[in-house]
Formats: C-alpha cells, structure tokens, sequence
C-alpha cells in the first residue's frame, strides 16, 4: 500500500476511535464511576501499550529523568483530563464533550504565544482564537440550560481541553523520547498513580458489571487510550505534524454526531453553529502555518 494512502487510513482510524471515546465514556459511566473509569482505562491502556513494546522489543527506561518527565505527563495528559472528562459527561451528553474538546488547539495556541519562543500570534491565529472562544463562549449558551447538559459539567470539559494544552506545551519544552516506550511508560506511571489516588477502584465486583459497560470500558482502554496512542506516534514518524493536526477539524465533529445517532442526543441549531465557529477557528488558526 502507497505510504499516502496508508497515512490517511490511519488518519481515518484514529479520528474514529479518538471520536469515539466520549460515546465509550457515556456507556460505561452507566456503571462505573469517575474515578473507576479513569483508573480501569489507564490500566488497560497500559497493558495495550506494553503489549505493543514487547512486540517491538523495546525496553524501558532506567534512568530517573526520563521518568520524572513520564509523571508530569501521566498526571497532566492523561489522570487530569480523564477525571475532568468523566466527572463533566455525569451531567453533559458525549457530543457536547466531543464538541467542547475542539477548543484544545486554540487555548494551546495562546498558551504557546507566552511560554514557546519560536511559537508566536500572528493575525490568522489571533483571530481564529476568537472564532473559536466564541462559539464556546456565546453560541453555547443556550445550550446549557436544555435540560441535558449542565453549567459545572461544561466547565469541566473544558478545563480538561486546558489540561491537554498545558501538557502539549510541556512536552514541547522537554525532552523527546521514543514514542512507543514514552506512550508505554506514561500509561503505566498514569495506571499505578490512579490506584494509589483511588485504592478503592480495586474493590468492584466484577461478576455484576453489566456488558455494556464492561465492553465499553474495555474498547476506552485498548482504542483511544492505548493503541491511539500507537497510531498517534506513527503518523507523527511518517507524516509529520502538521498532516496530524487536521484531525483537530474532524473529531469533534465524529463525537458529535456519534452521540446523536448512537445514543439519540439532541442536535440543536446552536450546537451546529458553535461547531461551525469552533471549527472554523482552528482552520483560520492555521493559516500560513
């Protein structure tokens, strides 16, 4: 198969399961709690991860350095925003989660302005901030109050998108590693710390756990948490960043509508317009760059 064409399957393949992973979230917090699914997903992603690193035979490192750099990342990449994301969909749908995640790029574009020299506004992306901030900021707004999604969980959502903008902007300023083996140790370092947090996510019965929970959480741990971190790393390796950065576009809109035709969420005119704006800033953002 023509490298190109490769690259996008794979492109395709993690928009989806990328996308995916708020509808996986809503099934399994049906049983599961917050902190139950953030430490269950963490796990099994670990493991997903491992799997993959002894097929490659890769070893991890020894070294405390690199793993004072993995627990940075274990705790702000992925504990953080997993709780913030799984406590906020208690009370907002998955395509509302999906939707508000898409503001990620633009906080991450101011975030770089103040803290990475060679990273600075310019017009086209000060003004896709804008698009985008206003389509979370005023379109949204009616929205809250439908019945079906809640203020709290809304601003939780989106301090997960700043959680995951503050960790892009760390791993820029750190040291690079082999992405299987970071991937790999971040997700094991992620797993024992969320045991340690909550030791009581140890105590499940797991005989009563229905099906469609458990299946859930189990495809959130090896797809979106696990293997997309594989995939991530190797359109990264072949074609670079800025080929990556167009799932930013398609994401939010596959959670989106996941939610609405899986799990018959209501789509109202409002959420399409924010989409639109939210969108339409991070492709104005990324105008000659």
């Amino acid at each position: 198969m023509p490298e190109n064409k490769r690259n996008y399957l794979l492109l395709a393949s993690l928009i989806l399961i990328w996308g995916s992973s708020f509808l996986l979230t809503d099934r399994s917090l049906l049983f599961f709690s917050p902190e139950e699914v953030v430490t269950y997903r963490l796990t099994i992603g670990a493991l997903s991860m491992l799997l993959i690193s002894l097929i490659y035979s890769k070893s991890l490192f020894v070294s405390i350095r690199p793993w004072f750099h993995f627990a940075i990342y274990a705790v702000v990449g992925n504990i953080l925003p997993y709780l913030l994301i799984s406590t906020g969909q208690m009370s907002i749908t998955s395509g509302m989660a999906g939707l508000l995640m898409a503001v990620m790029p633009l906080v991450t574009l101011v975030l770089a302005h103040f803290l990475l020299p060679n990273d600075k506004l310019n017009i086209f992306k000060f003004i896709g901030f804008v698009f985008g901030i206003s389509g979370v900021l005023f379109i949204l707004g009616p929205s809250i109050n439908n019945g079906s999604n809640s203020t709290i969980g809304i601003l939780l959502v989106l301090a997960a998108a700043c959680s995951y903008s503050i960790n892009t902007i760390i791993a820029a300023r750190l040291s690079s590693y082999d992405p299987i083996v970071t991937s790999t140790c971040v997700l094991i370092l992620a797993s024992v710390i969320s045991f340690l947090i909550w030791p009581e996510t140890l105590n499940i019965s797991f005989t009563e756990i229905p099906f469609l929970s458990g299946f859930s959480l189990i495809l959130l741990g090896v797809l979106p948490t696990g293997i997309a971190a594989y995939i991530y790393f190797i359109i990264i390796n072949s074609a670079g960043a800025t080929f990556l950065a167009n799932i930013n576009y398609l994401i939010p809109v596959v959670a989106f509508f996941l939610g609405a035709i899986l799990l018959g969420e209501e789509i109202l005119l409002q959420n399409i317009i924010a989409l639109m704006f939210i969108i339409s800033g991070i492709f104005i953002s990324r105008k000659n760059s």
